[in-house]
């Protein structure tokens, strides 16, 4: 058969994949079912101490931020494992400061960490996947790149937008390579990130949120292990929106 393999069960066994922001609310999830599913975990983040760690699942500090030290980590798990099969991007932070009250440390501060901190790591496993002939990269993006924000500022929307934006580069430059690439769009999702936003209205049933909550973590980790397996496997270039109903395309 050309091009991609057929779709297959949501399984992961035998599979090396690298988290970002492994420590969030998020992330942590996301560890916790793609090593539930069968593969070997490496999450990393800035945490001293990542706490109790799934099954198959093993911490690293490393700021993503740093290219240095990105590249650094990721040489050393191809050393001793010899691929990473998957990328999953959830480091990330967030401002709801107003346009005009927003400052230049702000700007550069929130594309440091949700923009070069998924350049960091897609910049050196990209031709790694490409070459190995199979790779799974997962960005966290929001419903904010979507509507122009929901209760974020204009430096996170703009900031989601370019990881939007590079994903679909990365899955049209790797969609013959082996090399996929989509985006798992939040919405609102009950994380400490989001608890810290000021400006939250409470979800209903009758108006912001139509499946009436705030979303968990595990709902997005699902989405994005969905799209990490098999059973994605003639997906790429596209936005998942988990939102609970807020945004109906």
């Amino acid at each position: 058969m050309v091009g991609s393999p057929l779709s297959g069960p949501p399984r992961l066994d035998g599979q090396i994949a690298l988290v970002t922001g492994g420590a969030g609310g998020i992330g942590r999830a996301v560890v916790s079912a793609l090593s539930a599913a069968g593969a070997k975990v490496f999450a990393t983040d800035i945490v001293d101490e990542f706490g109790d760690l799934p099954p198959n699942a093993v911490y690293e500090k490393c700021d993503v931020t740093s290219r240095v030290a990105t590249e650094t980590l990721i040489d050393k798990i191809l050393a001793d494992f010899g691929s990473i099969h998957i990328l999953v991007l959830c480091a990330g932070t967030i401002s709801n400061k107003h346009l005009q009250e927003s400052t230049d440390e702000e700007w550069n501060a929130i594309f440091d960490v949700n923009v070069m901190g998924v350049v960091n790591p897609v910049r050196k496993l990209y031709p790694v996947m490409a070459q190995q002939g199979y790779g799974k990269i997962v960005a966290l993006g929001s419903i904010a790149a979507k509507i122009g924000g929901v209760a974020s500022g204009p430096s996170y929307v703009a900031a989601k937008s370019a990881v939007h934006g590079l994903m679909k580069w990365v899955a049209k430059a790797g969609a013959s390579k082996g090399v996929y690439a989509n985006v798992v769009a939040p919405g609102p999702v009950e994380t400490p990130m989001w608890a810290n936003v000021t400006g939250r209205a409470p979800p209903s049933a009758h108006g912001s949120v139509p499946l009436g909550r705030y979303g968990a973590p595990e709902d997005i980790a699902q989405g994005i292990l969905f799209l990490c397996s098999p059973a994605s496997n003639w997906i790429t270039g596209t936005v998942l929106d988990v939102n609970g109903g807020m945004l109906m395309d």
